[in-house]
């Protein structure tokens, strides 16, 4: 008895083992679901930057009234070359995404400041001195707008309000250019300026591990300021008279954006 219950045992083991192995074959792991791509960059928030970059002006200027007892008509063009750095903050605001007119479009405002060395020798329209000019510093506030052509790049224009300073000149006769002949006091200029440039957010760009507030921008800025009288006083037997002066001043700056209330959509 005990020998035909076992057997019966052991044939239905026989049987029923391919239907198990079967139905667990039938029942594959579940496919992988790979997680969800994180939310696109946001341009959207307030932000602090800073870099660096180079710039040069172009200054027309012509004596008014005359230096030195000699009328001038003729204007001449001065210039000057350096390196800068720049320090600023603002505020952005990014429509969204979708189909409509503002789909993508970006606003908003700012304020920086460049503290630069543009330096060069300059000379009076009348020939009769030179001596170094050097734009020390300049700040701006304005607006931008911009569009995103794809998730990461932001490219904008922008333009606004600016002011400058150049420092005091020491002039000299060109015969004798050890010898002071001349000074100028220290100008500052009021003017406006218009630019353009990038910002790509990095965050995720190339698979890169980065934060999502850090954003890099590049941008190249043209600023106009108002004409001045530069009062030039005399020094051993240098008559007094004046220059006037009209800046023109171009920048192209690199600069990291720390977005710190950034968010994505």
């Amino acid at each position: 008895m005990k020998k035909l219950l076992l057997s019966v045992v052991a044939l239905t083991a026989l049987a029923v083992g391919p239907a198990v192995a079967a139905d667990l074959a039938a029942r594959k792991a579940p496919a992988y679901i790979p997680p969800p791509a994180p939310p696109p960059p946001s341009f959207t928030g307030c932000y602090v930057n800073g870099g660096g970059g180079y710039g040069l002006n172009n200054i027309d200027h012509f004596s008014n009234p005359a230096i030195d007892g000699d009328p001038i008509t003729l204007t001449a063009t001065s210039g000057a070359r350096g390196w800068l750095g720049t320090a600023g903050g603002g505020c952005d605001y990014q429509f969204g995404y979708g189909s409509g007119f503002w789909s993508n479009w970006v606003v908003g405002a700012f304020a920086d400041y460049d503290f630069m060395d543009l330096s060069k020798n300059f000379e009076l329209a009348c020939g009769c001195g030179i001596g170094e000019e050097k734009e020390r510093d300049a700040w701006a506030v304005g607006g931008r707008i911009g569009y995103l052509v794809t998730p990461n790049v932001f490219t904008y224009w922008n333009g606004g309000y600016t002011e400058t300073r150049f420092d005091g000149i020491n002039f000299s006769y060109p015969e004798t250019p050890f010898e002071p002949s001349a000074t100028a006091g220290g100008q500052t200029y009021h003017g406006w300026f218009i630019g353009g440039g990038t910002e790509i957010a990095l965050s995720g760009l190339f698979g890169l591990p980065l934060p999502s507030g850090l954003f890099w921008r590049s941008e190249y800025r043209y600023s106009s300021f108002d004409s001045a009288n530069l009062p030039i006083t005399g020094l051993s037997g240098f008559q007094n008279g004046a220059e006037n002066m009209k800046p023109y001043v171009q920048t192209i700056t690199s600069s990291l954006v720390w977005k710190f209330n950034s968010w994505g959509h």
